[in-house]
């Protein structure tokens, strides 16, 4: 974990402005579009939780370094976050679901944090950067930024904070995002008024930093206070059984068997490797491309 603004090696990193009452965690992997790896979740549950116990922040923005938000999980580690050490057999059930809660902790300690989270959302928002753009209470968004669970191509339809999506999307675009894998662009989030503010995508980092100042200008008690009465209130319209459900059904919903005629990413990447797995699954979900 590091508390810095000079960011070298691949990790999230804070930033603290007490005068400001702003702090900033950026996602940092450039090589990989900021890919959230493994170790980044611990690195960012262990700086929320210094920000929850710190009185001179109320707000926290989320973003990623050099332009992107995050592409999502890094897909190179697919499945590897249920090894064991010293064991090769399929990970059981029981490994899946300790680690999944683990993992999934992460998001339901976001929904209930009692800072105001705003989310700098560019360039790309995938997997779990479309997930925390969702939790976060405010998101701005650049219109020609692409969000989503494209994951859902080759890790099944059943991926992401469920509750979240329903709540947030509603059934149809939650429905038609995850059993499609396709793109929404923040063009058409705007439309559908899924977000905070929409602005050109070259001025997502200023519209988010005098959002957050905006918000700043807030009593620190009325912040907190006004948190815990949001999180009763969603609770009870909807998010009351978050936690559990998102560890359960990705547990669960990872643990697929393939037919012959269907794409198996992580059988596929450990056979040709992770960029040639990528093109592979882009033609096998391509309905124009001809078959091979």
């Amino acid at each position: 974990m590091t508390e810095t603004d000079e960011h070298g090696e691949p990790g999230v990193f804070c930033e603290r402005d007490p005068e400001t009452h702003v702090a900033r965690l950026t996602i940092h992997n450039p090589e990989r579009r900021n890919a959230f790896r493994a170790e980044f979740g611990p690195e960012l549950e262990a700086h929320l939780d210094e920000l929850a116990q710190d009185d001179d922040t109320k707000v926290v923005i989320l973003r990623g370094s050099g332009g992107t938000f995050t592409t999502g999980v890094d897909l190179s580690q697919a499945y590897d976050w249920y090894a064991k050490e010293g064991e090769k057999r399929r990970p059981s059930q029981r490994r899946r679901l300790s680690v999944d809660r683990r993992s999934q902790r992460l998001f339901h300690e976001l929904v209930g944090f009692p800072k105001v989270t705003i989310c700098q959302v560019e360039t790309y928002a995938l997997g779990l950067g479309f997930e925390l753009a969702l939790m976060a209470d405010m998101t701005v968004v650049g219109r020609g930024a692409q969000m989503g669970m494209p994951a859902t191509k080759f890790l099944g339809p059943i991926l992401g904070n469920l509750h979240v999506f329903f709540y947030r999307m509603g059934p149809v675009l939650t429905k038609d995002l995850l059993l499609t894998g396709r793109m929404l662009e923040g063009g058409e989030a705007e439309e559908r008024n899924l977000f905070t503010r929409f602005v050109d995508d070259e001025d997502v980092a200023d519209a988010t930093e005098e959002l957050a100042a905006q918000v700043a200008k807030m009593p620190a008690d009325g912040v907190h206070m006004a948190k815990e009465a949001y999180r009763l209130v969603e609770s009870s319209m909807g998010l009351g059984l978050e936690e559990v459900s998102s560890y359960l059904f990705h547990a669960y919903g990872t643990n697929l068997r393939f037919e012959e005629d269907e794409f198996n990413f992580v059988r596929t990447r450990s056979q040709v490797g992770t960029s040639k797995a990528f093109e592979m699954r882009d033609r096998h979900y391509d309905l124009d491309a001809p078959e091979t």
